[in-house]
């Protein structure tokens, strides 16, 4: 028996910096400095009294003890995740808990829950926004509605439709000469290059303007009149609907699929069901 155990917050250190092959990426992924990661595992190398790693420049890799201590490490993150969800049975009753993106919350799902509350009332309904896909094992969700997501163990994976990206902006910016229309870039699909990759025809994008690392802030800037922007046909059809956006061109192009994770401890659960069910109705989906 070790005389010391070692802490939690090392033991998680370790296995990122194992995982990933790097002090950095570790560091990025458990949002700690580099140097945290670096003390941490220094300080588990000590209580082991053996390496762990072999560093080379900026990228470790393990040593024989390592590779060992990575799958025991590993191993009790997971029961401990799983112990962690078996306390579900504990939360408060009626407790439906969703993640999505910042953009899909404020564009496409917050304005229709008054609806789902009005048909559910029940229903206490968390949502919890992310920049990144959840770990659907390590957190406590029901359900995630993302266009980023893979399948994951112990989850159901379900695409719910295929998006289409078209161009679009406000009727004021529509009204100006094409050269003096500011030009808004984001990042993934959303970027210009997917509308040119596809044979979207020019529309007087400039490879100069506006930068959005977040969809929601993309549709927001565009239909505040800030320019012209590669938008979600999905996301973007309340804002179209009130006239806050107009197309430039008719066509389109293949945008993000969006689908859902659902944990198999909540599958059968009547109020994810639900949920669901609305959920599919709203995207006209049988």
């Amino acid at each position: 028996m070790l005389k010391h155990w070692p802490p939690l917050n090392a033991l998680r250190g370790f296995e990122a910096a194992a995982r990933l092959g790097s002090f950095h990426r570790a560091a990025e992924e458990l949002h700690l400095s580099q140097s945290a990661i670096s003390q941490q595992i220094r300080g588990l190398e000590d209580s082991l009294e053996q390496p762990l790693f072999f560093r080379q420049g900026r990228s470790v890799t393990l040593t024989d003890a390592g590779i060992d201590l990575l799958e025991t490490t590993q191993s009790l993150l997971r029961q401990l995740a799983s112990g962690i969800r078996r306390l579900d049975q504990y939360r408060k009753p009626n407790q439906l808990i969703v993640n999505t993106s910042p953009a899909f919350a404020r564009h496409w799902l917050v304005p229709r829950l008054g609806d789902f509350r009005r048909h559910h009332p029940q229903v206490d309904l968390w949502l919890l926004t992310s920049e990144e896909a959840p770990d659907m094992t390590a957190q406590t969700l029901d359900i995630s509605i993302r266009d980023d997501l893979q399948a994951q163990a112990h989850c159901e994976h379900r695409v719910l439709l295929q998006d289409r990206l078209y161009p679009a902006c406000h009727p004021s910016v529509l009204a100006l000469p094409a050269a003096e229309r500011s030009t808004l870039h984001g990042e993934r699909e959303m970027d210009w290059s997917q509308w040119q990759v596809q044979g979207g025809a020019d529309v007087g994008q400039q490879r100069e303007g506006l930068n959005f690392s977040e969809p929601g802030q993309l549709l927001d800037a565009a239909c505040q009149g800030l320019g012209i922007a590669l938008v979600s046909e999905l996301l973007a059809a309340p804002a179209r609907a009130q006239g806050l956006l107009q197309p430039l061109d008719e066509a389109y192009v293949r945008g993000p699929r969006w689908s859902w994770l659902l944990h198999e401890d909540s599958a059968r659960d009547p109020l994810v069901m639900r949920f669901c069910g609305w959920l599919l109705a709203e995207l006209a989906i049988g």
